[in-house]
């Protein structure tokens, strides 16, 4: 009886196993679809307003450029300049995103005219006081994650993704994906170092560009710690642009913000 009791338990122990690994790699598999689905944009410039939110409700507003190049063999590019209010106009923000390893980032201050590299160690700060973090601003590759499906909710699907960088300021994030929409992402929701849940990231006002690329209208992230808000509206997206690799080093940095 007592071998029987302990094949019963190996098998339990064993179909246990089985559906873990099938919902690793399902969720590898529906990150992998949304890649493909984005994939051949090249490259991309959009204006933004950031509407910061703070827990009285107060509000300010600062507008931004965002300038994307699209890469093949390692992470995307991105510069991103404020164009105001005046105490933050012409500060600049370069990612390198690395499918390995951390991502490189640089911040030029034009009051001090002086490029300022951010460490990886720090790349859990906010990103000039938004509840978005300087990690957040990086292209989101497969590599960076190992996933785990969880569930399908009629045309959504919710995949759990676990940072493989140690320095990453989240111990999980779980995102909505919209499967018949190109696997473009609803909804992502931050789990701090403490596996407490931190922040909710929305995205909403969806357009269709190129025939092919889903680009929402607005972002929403809400800290459910801080209860302060920011909101990310975007505006002429441009994917004419013919960006080079000439446009993101640190001395385009410097320009961008002249």
């Amino acid at each position: 009886m007592k071998k029987l009791l302990i094949i019963a338990f190996l098998g339990l122990f064993l179909m246990i196993e089985s559906f873990a690994q099938s919902a690793e790699q399902k969720g590898l598999e529906i990150a992998k679809k949304a890649e493909k689905a984005d994939l051949g944009f090249g490259s991309t410039t959009v204006k933004l307003k950031m509407v910061l939110k703070n827990k009285n409700g107060q509000v300010s507003e600062r507008l931004l450029t965002t300038r994307t190049l699209e890469l093949d063999v390692d992470g995307d590019k991105s510069l991103i300049t404020f164009e105001s209010p005046k105490d933050v106009k012409g500060t600049s923000t370069l990612t390198f995103t690395h499918k390995v390893g951390s991502d490189d980032q640089w911040l030029y201050l034009p009051a001090i005219k002086r490029v300022k590299r951010i460490s990886s160690s720090n790349k859990s700060g906010p990103f000039m006081g938004s509840e978005f973090a300087y990690e957040d601003l990086s292209s989101q590759e497969i590599e960076k994650y190992t996933y785990k499906y969880l569930e399908t909710k009629g045309d959504l699907v919710l995949v759990e993704q676990y940072p493989v960088d140690p320095k990453s300021g989240y111990t999980r994030r779980v995102i909505t994906y919209n499967q018949a929409k190109g696997y473009r992402i609803e909804k992502a929701v931050f789990y701090d170092r403490k596996n407490s849940k931190l922040k909710t990231l929305t995205y909403t006002d969806y357009k269709l560009y190129e025939q092919k690329h889903w680009r929402a209208g607005v972002f929403e992230m809400v800290n459910h710690q801080s209860n302060k808000e920011t909101r990310l509206i975007f505006s002429d997206y441009d994917f004419s642009a013919k960006l080079t690799e000439t446009d993101f080093t640190q001395n385009a940095l410097k320009r961008s913000g002249n």
